[in-house]
């Protein structure tokens, strides 16, 4: 099993021995050490998915945080975007969301947020886990107790803030009476998404494997293998789209009328193609995420960004360059009107804004931006090799081409790319690639896996 501790928090396998899974002790020691950062009489928002475990992590962090002398607002069950944004509507010190998003059921973690609801920075980060490993954190004593509370209408302020986003239309959204068929993959996208739907006048919602009761009905990461059961339902239903949305609802995926995939890769395309119709910028996304977002930004007069992987990179870079709209291929949508963190909702009141006011069904929307396929493989690497050196290589190699080095090596070609990154918990080397077709994605992940073995 595992346990993986990273600058934005901890994340790791239910059960097992201390230090090398995600254990009670290990939940108390990481809580105890962010509260130590924070500060004693600090507040602190606390949510989490649905997951089997939820309830458990939950209440060793509530107690934790309390028994450091921090005051705890606890919406429970909730989403990840809820919880960021409630942070500032409660004008907190920080959050822990408890989720360990697309993982499926045996993992949980932490994740940290600072007094902005965006995740804390790297300096933070290493300064939390330096305080855990010491264990150097003194609890409260018994009169400097931090205090509880329940937040009940913190998911009715998101919706609500998603609702006075000058970019999102109810009116017309309601006019057109979308049928909608949700995966809620047994967590809280179940009680999030139908409340926001109901809110933007959808009324004719289906919902999957509505239970909360994080017994995943399949691996709920929103990719295709996953969402077959939701496609059939989308046909067999006469509905206008699909969605699908990961545990803690900051991923977004949907399913076209005629049960096709409108593409995760695309849920951020089709959302940044609306705001830039209305609002002119730039945008920014990870470098292993779809060239079309480039040829949309471009195609509105915007100059597109990427940068390195993870969301608080994209952020960073989102504020930089002042983009409108950012985030990252795999349906997580950032749109800094609302807040800088990523959010399936916002993402599904543009999207419907968009698609009702185009006045085409979801497949035809989805004909009208370039198609671009992806190939994801690796590379199995021998115990001990110099992964730095070989990339080095590989960037020599293609000095011809222009390669961007902000994360791993990204090679472009024309209107094609392979984006060469290191795992952190694995001896491999990842291989994203996209073209215009699967086959030449294929065929250009082989040629450059070719490379890097006679480079080895």
């Amino acid at each position: 099993m595992a346990l993986m501790k990273s600058i934005s928090g901890i994340r790791g396998t239910i059960g097992g021995a201390p230090g090398d899974n995600l254990t009670p002790v290990d939940i108390v020691k990481f809580t105890a050490a962010y509260a130590t950062i924070l500060g004693k009489g600090k507040k602190v928002i606390v949510g989490r998915d649905g997951r089997m475990s939820g309830e458990m992590v939950r209440s060793l962090v509530v107690n934790t945080l309390q028994g450091m002398g921090l005051h705890v607002i606890d919406l429970g069950l909730s989403t990840t975007p809820t919880v960021e944004m409630a942070v500032v509507f409660e004008k907190a010190d920080g959050g822990i969301i408890l989720t360990a998003s697309h993982n499926p059921k045996q993992w949980n973690a932490l994740k940290l947020l600072n007094e902005k609801g965006e995740f804390i920075s790297a300096e933070l980060g290493q300064q939390m886990l330096g305080i855990a490993e010491k264990e150097a954190f003194d609890f409260a004593a018994v009169d400097e107790l931090g205090s509880y509370a329940v937040g009940t209408t913190l998911l009715q302020q998101h919706i609500d803030a998603i609702l006075a986003h000058p970019l999102v239309d109810k009116k017309i959204i309601a006019e057109k009476k979308f049928k909608v068929v949700l995966d809620a993959i047994n967590s809280s996208g179940a009680e999030a998404v139908p409340a926001l739907l109901h809110a933007l006048g959808v009324t004719d919602i289906t919902v999957l494997n509505a239970e909360m009761h994080g017994n995943f009905a399949h691996n709920p990461e929103p990719l295709a293998e996953n969402l077959v059961d939701l496609c059939k339902a989308v046909v067999d239903q006469k509905a206008h789209l699909g969605i699908a949305v990961d545990p803690d609802v900051d991923r977004l995926c949907f399913v076209s009328d005629d049960g096709s995939l409108f593409g995760e890769e695309y849920t951020l395309v089709a959302v940044a193609d609306y705001i830039l119709s209305k609002q002119k910028g730039n945008t920014v996304s990870n470098l292993s995420s779809t060239r079309a977002l480039k040829d949309v930004t471009e195609k509105h007069g915007g100059e597109y960004f990427a940068s390195a992987v993870g969301e608080v990179n994209v952020v960073k870079m989102m504020k930089e360059v002042n983009a409108v709209i950012g985030g990252e291929g795999n349906g997580g949508i950032i749109d800094p009107q609302l807040h800088y963190g990523r959010d399936a909702l916002v993402g599904i009141a543009l999207f419907l804004t968009h698609l009702a006011q185009t006045g085409l069904s979801t497949s035809a929307l989805r004909k009208t931006y370039p198609d671009y396929f992806m190939s994801k493989q690796k590379i199995d690497l021998p115990k001990g090799t110099d992964v730095k050196a070989i990339l080095e290589k590989v960037k020599i190699q293609y000095a011809a081409q222009p390669v961007n080095t902000v994360d791993g090596v990204k090679i472009e070609f024309d209107k094609s790319w392979v984006h060469l990154r290191s795992s952190n918990t694995e001896p491999i080397i990842r291989v994203y690639s996209e073209a215009s077709t699967i086959e030449k994605a294929d065929a250009l992940a082989n040629e450059v896996m070719e490379v890097i073995k006679g480079l080895m």
